[in-house]
């Protein structure tokens, strides 16, 4: 372990926020071409939205089964086989030459991008005192965070010389993080005439339904669903087609939007998880689902561009402190290894990926953006009553 005073981390918590970096930006890189990969066999519009959401549906599906998998065989295995269950049907799916041999790697990739996720949290969690434990969830969140801005600019070049190229990348990206996963994520020996290192927590994991009787487990789970349902949803799905359709700006506009909150989200974490160790879990999270609240309201309102990116920007901020504080809480709920409560803390946000899309895209047709919007700022609203819910303990 490195010297845990003076806000220093342990040695894992580096090397998992470079995991996570190599990761984002090889998922980054392939994300644009998958569509477009897709359509090359042939299929329509609705087996291009199946290519993407076959990746998701079967990682949420596959969680828990990890987590278990996690608490049985340990967290490094189960990372690193994910890692390698990844890149193998990743570059296979490059190779692919028919629609349904593409979904079924796509799917299968799902399992092992759930295997990783629930891993390296785990370990994570497990490792980081609580004192550092919201500092080490912003570290290992700005990994994903850098990799995810870096990623799409890369993987767009990449595509117009040919949509096989970013999947065989990405594989190659993986195998290399799933050999620095198991190579630095080892104990690390007992130096000569040195203390030991810290021993992990001791324990048995706690069980899920212990976890699902605390109020601080229940608002890491809907603050993480809100996140989810947002962030990795409605703001991927929905903005791009409201700032063409409603502001009547070009799809340039959107990718300001989008930028504008990544970027805001990347400066926040630099704050977020010492604030979450040193003001407290509560009233940080308190914080986060208010700002978030109040910056989704802002897109009720009758459009307008410059309303948008402000609530562009403040979300982002907000995004900070609601990716970094849940899972500080559910460490401090489960701290020794808990590989099916960090599953389902997991699934939650999964579940907010997969349905908030649907559910907003819904009530766009039936209804408006600002319907489907006004849903979405309830969704992150209950994760700030589940927050005011937590003991002030």
């Amino acid at each position: 372990m490195l010297r845990r005073g003076g806000g220093d981390l342990p040695r894992e918590v580096g090397v998992l926020a470079v995991v996570a970096f190599v990761v984002a930006l090889g998922f980054g890189i392939v994300a644009p071409a998958i569509p477009l990969f897709a359509r090359s066999f042939g299929v329509g519009t609705t087996a291009v939205g199946l290519a993407v959401s076959a990746f998701a549906f079967f990682r949420f599906v596959s969680a828990f089964a990890g987590g278990s998998l996690v608490e049985r065989v340990g967290e490094r295995l189960v990372l690193a086989a994910g890692l390698v269950l990844v890149a193998v049907t990743t570059g296979l799916a490059g190779l692919a030459t028919s629609f349904p041999v593409f979904l079924v790697l796509r799917a299968a990739g799902g399992i092992g991008s759930a295997m990783f996720t629930v891993a390296a949290l785990a370990l994570l969690l497990r490792v980081a005192p609580p004192t550092h434990r919201g500092r080490a969830a912003a570290t290992y969140q700005g990994g994903f965070i850098l990799g995810g801005i870096a990623g799409p600019a890369f993987g767009g070049l990449l595509t117009t010389l040919s949509p096989r190229l970013p999947f065989f990348l990405y594989a190659g990206f993986l195998l290399v993080a799933g050999a620095v996963a198991m190579v630095l994520l080892r104990a690390p020996a007992r130096p000569a005439g040195g203390a030991a290192p810290a021993p992990a927590p001791a324990g048995e994991p706690l069980s899920l339904r212990a976890a699902l009787r605390t109020r601080a487990y229940v608002a890491a789970l809907v603050a993480n669903l809100g996140i989810g349902w947002v962030l990795f949803g409605v703001r991927n799905s929905l903005v791009p087609l409201y700032v063409t359709e409603e502001l009547g700006r070009t799809a340039a506009w959107a990718g300001v939007g989008l930028l504008a909150g990544s970027a805001a989200q990347a400066i926040g974490l630099l704050r977020s998880g010492r604030l979450a160790d040193t003001w407290g879990r509560r009233p940080s999270l308190v914080l986060g689902a208010a700002v978030g609240t109040a910056a989704m309201a802002v897109l009720v309102l009758p459009p307008a561009t410059g309303a948008f990116l402000l609530s562009m920007a403040t979300y982002g901020l907000a995004a900070s402190l609601l990716a970094s504080v849940p899972a500080a809480l559910v460490g401090d709920v489960s701290p020794a290894r808990g590989g099916r409560v960090v599953a389902v803390f997991q699934m939650s946000a999964d579940l907010g990926a997969v349905v908030g899309p649907l559910v907003a895209g819904w009530l766009t047709d039936v209804a408006s953006y600002q319907v489907a919007f006004a849903v979405s700022t309830a969704v992150v609203a209950a994760g700030l009553a589940a927050a005011l819910a937590i003991p002030r303990r």
